[in-house]
C-alpha cells in the first residue's frame, strides 16, 4: 500500500514557467485539486500582474528571472543557476517545467539538483517556424536537456512526431501524448450564441470576430488584420476585435504603437486584457486564432466549450480543435486570402448552422478536452514518481 500524503509529510510540486501568466491562465484545475489535497505547490516564473491571484489560491511564488527574447548566454546561464539553487533548497519532489527556456534549463537544473522532473512541451513556437541560427541552437539543447526529464508531455501528435523525426528525443520511450491541458466545461459553460437580426431590420447587430492571445505576429495577427481590412469593404458593419497583451517578452511581439495605428484606422477593436475572457466570448459570434504553430490553444478550447465557431489554421494544435466544417473553418496559415475567404464564409452562413457549429463545438470539448481527466494524468505520475497516493 502507498503511503498518503498524512502519512508521508507534506508533498512538494514546483511548476516553472517563462510567465506567472501562463501559470494562472492555463492550470488552475491543477492548482486547486493539488492545494485541496494537502500539496505544497511552488511557481516559480516571472512576476506579473497573476501572481497575487495565484497566491491566494495557496501557491508560494518565487519570481523568475527569464529572457524570453534573445540567447544571451549570459542570462540563460543566470536562469540555470538560480533554477539549481532553488531546487537544492526547496527540494520539490517533483518539477514540471513549462515553455522552451524552462524545459531546457530547469530540466538540466534539476538533474544537477537530484530532483525530478517533467518537462511539458506547451507549443513549439519559433523553434520550429523559423529556420534561424537561434532555432538551430535550440534544437540542440532540447536534445541534450531532454535525455533529463522522467517524463516529457507533448500536447499535439503533430510535436512529437517533429521531435521524433529529428532525432530530439534521446530516449523516445519516455515521450507522452497529453492531447492539450483540457477546459473546465463547469467554468466555461456553454452559452447561446447572441441574437442577430438580419440586413434590413431595425436595429441590425454587428457581427462580432475576436482573436484572442498574446499579440504576436507568430500568432497570425497581421493577416487578421488584413483580412479585415479586405472584409469591411463588403461588410462594413462587421467588427473585428483583439484581446491580449501587447508588446509582451517575445521576439513576435506587437507594439502598442501598431495597434494604436489599426484602432486610429478603424479596421481594429483593440478590448485591452482580461482576467475573465469569459464575458467577452459570450457576446462574440466567431473566435479567430491564424496562428502559425500551437501546443494545443486553451482560447479555442475555451471558445468552443462555450459554443462558439471558429475560424483557426490549419497547422499543428489547431487542427487537434477545429475539425473543418464541424465545429469552425480552417484556413492556410500565412494566407490572407485564406484567411479572408474563411471569415467571408462564416460571414454568410445560415444562424441554424452557426448554431449546430456551436453545438458540435461544445460536443468535441467536453468528448476530448475535459480538464478532469488532464488533473488525473496529473496525480497518477505523481504517485508513480513519489509513491505518495493524492
Amino acid at each position: 500500500m502507498k503511503p498518503s500524503i498524512e502519512s508521508a509529510g507534506t508533498l512538494r510540486i514546483a511548476l516553472v514557467c517563462n510567465t506567472s501568466f501562463a501559470i494562472y491562465q492555463y492550470r488552475q484545475g491543477l492548482i486547486r485539486t493539488l492545494v485541496a489535497r494537502g500539496v505544497e505547490v511552488t511557481v516559480i516564473a516571472p512576476r506579473d500582474r497573476t501572481t497575487p491571484l495565484l497566491e491566494q489560491m495557496g501557491c508560494r511564488c518565487i519570481a523568475l528571472h527569464v529572457a524570453s527574447k534573445g540567447t544571451n548566454p549570459r542570462d540563460d546561464l543566470r536562469t540555470l543557476w538560480s533554477l539549481y539553487r532553488l531546487y537544492r533548497t526547496l527540494r520539490p519532489h517533483v518539477v514540471f517545467h513549462y515553455t522552451i527556456k524552462p524545459n531546457i534549463y530547469g530540466s538540466l537544473a534539476a538533474k544537477l539538483a537530484g530532483v525530478d522532473s517533467v518537462a511539458v512541451t506547451t507549443g513549439l513556437g519559433y523553434v520550429f517556424i523559423q529556420k534561424s541560427r537561434a532555432a538551430q541552437i535550440a534544437k540542440l539543447l532540447y536534445r541534450f536537456a531532454f535525455r533529463f526529464p522522467r517524463e516529457i508531455w507533448f500536447l499535439n501528435q503533430d510535436d512529437e512526431a517533429a521531435f521524433r523525426e529529428q532525432k530530439l528525443l534521446v530516449h523516445p520511450e519516455r515521450a507522452r501524448l497529453l492531447h492539450g491541458e483540457g477546459v473546465d466545461l463547469e467554468q466555461f459553460a456553454f452559452t447561446p450564441l447572441p441574437e442577430r437580426r438580419h440586413a434590413g431590420e431595425i436595429n441590425q447587430r454587428a457581427f462580432s470576430f475576436v482573436l484572442i492571445g498574446r499579440l504576436l505576429w507568430d500568432k497570425g495577427v497581421g493577416e487578421y488584420v488584413e483580412a479585415a481590412r479586405r472584409l469591411r469593404a463588403k461588410y462594413p458593419d462587421a467588427r473585428f476585435q483583439l484581446l491580449g497583451p501587447v508588446g509582451v517578452d517575445n521576439p513576435s511581439a506587437i507594439s502598442q504603437a501598431e495597434v494604436d495605428a489599426w484602432v486610429r484606422e478603424g479596421v481594429i477593436d483593440y478590448l485591452g486584457e482580461a482576467h475573465d475572457v469569459r464575458p467577452l466570448i459570450a457576446v462574440a459570434d466567431c473566435v479567430v486564432l491564424p496562428s502559425y504553430r500551437e501546443g494545443v490553444p486553451r482560447t479555442l478550447m475555451e471558445a468552443s466549450a462555450m459554443g462558439r465557431p471558429i475560424v483557426a489554421t490549419d497547422v499543428p494544435g489547431c487542427r487537434e480543435v477545429v475539425a473543418d466544417g464541424v465545429n469552425g473553418l480552417l484556413c492556410e496559415a500565412r494566407n490572407v486570402d485564406s484567411l479572408a475567404t474563411a471569415l467571408a464564409r462564416m460571414l454568410d452562413m445560415r444562424d441554424d448552422e452557426r448554431r449546430a457549429m456551436a453545438e458540435r463545438g461544445r460536443a468535441k470539448v467536453t468528448r476530448e478536452f475535459d480538464e478532469r481527466g488532464v488533473v488525473e494524468r496529473y496525480k497518477s505520475l505523481i504517485q508513480q514518481l513519489t509513491g505518495i497516493s493524492l
